[in-house]
């Protein structure tokens, strides 16, 4: 089906009689790969007779050649997939067959796409941008302290760049723009946490989705596309977040998080506000102070300050705040 897709993803008009013969076969054949795109991949398709078949709207699919192509530096290997379950899993299982680290897993879509605490990652067909980095850590799980804030810096510089400048931070792992998700991380360990592991840092971003088009979505959500106007291109999306990663991953492996944590926290849309911290059944009302210089929340309770950090923590705003 992908050939056919990369022959309609312009968004104009093509006759079956065209089709088939770009693609080598009947316009019996087109129309049964027409149906599976609709069906499987859920992408609208427009059937006026005497013009032929168009895309509701036009896509532009990732492309490896293109990122390989665009100079931009560094130079990880980049695998695109059609469809995988996660690209986290897809990651973790390369990693078990010995693929050498560095390397980036993107997909058009997820199937059984992963969220923090449990939560499932919404990902429709060729709009959104579902990525996965994984990184080779020596000396132990200490290197990592701070490490999902400092890719959130990365990421928001590279979404600011493309124009989104009304995003922000919200800890530990999430970027907002006015109150409503437009992206969100997820760090997987592999190995031995004491010695030689690995990191995945999955990546994803509501990019050309629009509010609306799905219900499904159990909090406030936006997309670049709905911010800006207009669609993006998600491989220049994809240099410029591999860009900014390569500078933010090498300070802080230099320097550490200590060095990063006030650019952090003036980019953290939550500083000073009233929030309610959720740990497993508990419920911990405070005042965000910020962070500590290994990540963990700071939350001002009752006159005293405490600190929080954990994969299973959630924060969120006091009603009253």
């Amino acid at each position: 089906m992908l050939p056919l897709l990369r022959l309609l993803q312009d968004g104009r008009f093509h006759s079956g009689e065209a089709l088939g013969a770009a693609l080598g076969v009947s316009r019996a054949a087109v129309w049964k790969q027409l149906r599976a795109l609709e069906a499987e991949l859920g992408l609208p398709i427009h059937k006026v007779r005497g013009r032929g078949y168009r895309l509701e709207s036009p896509l532009r699919l990732l492309d490896e050649s293109i990122l390989a192509a665009s100079g931009a530096r560094p130079h990880w290997p980049v695998m695109v997939l059609h469809s995988v379950d996660s690209t986290n899993s897809e990651a973790l299982r390369r990693l078990e067959r010995q693929l050498p680290a560095p390397f980036v897993v993107l997909a058009e879509q997820q199937t059984s796409g992963r969220g923090r605490r449990g939560r499932t990652w919404v990902s429709p067909f060729a709009e959104n941008l579902y990525y996965s980095l994984v990184l080779r850590v020596e000396g132990g799980v200490r290197q990592l302290e701070g490490l999902s804030l400092v890719v959130g810096l990365a990421l928001l510089h590279a979404i600011r760049a493309m124009g989104v400048v009304g995003a922000g931070l919200k800890w530990p792992n999430d970027l907002l723009v006015n109150g409503r998700k437009l992206a969100g991380i997820l760090l997987e360990l592999s190995g031995d946490p004491a010695d030689v592991c690995h990191v995945v840092i999955g990546i994803g971003i509501n990019v050309n989705m629009l509010p609306g088009a799905l219900q499904v979505i159990d909090q406030p959500w936006t997309s670049m596309r709905a911010e800006l106007g207009h669609g993006v291109d998600r491989n220049e999306l994809v240099s410029l977040l591999n860009e900014q990663l390569s500078i933010y991953l090498e300070r802080h492996r230099k320097e550490g998080f200590s060095r990063l944590l006030e650019e952090w926290q003036s980019n953290h849309l939550w500083q000073g506000r009233a929030a309610i911290l959720t740990a497993g059944a508990q419920q911990i009302e405070g005042v965000v102070q910020g962070v500590d210089s290994t990540g963990a929340l700071r939350l001002l309770v009752d006159g005293v300050e405490r600190l929080f950090s954990g994969g299973e923590l959630s924060l969120r705003l006091r009603n009253d705040s």
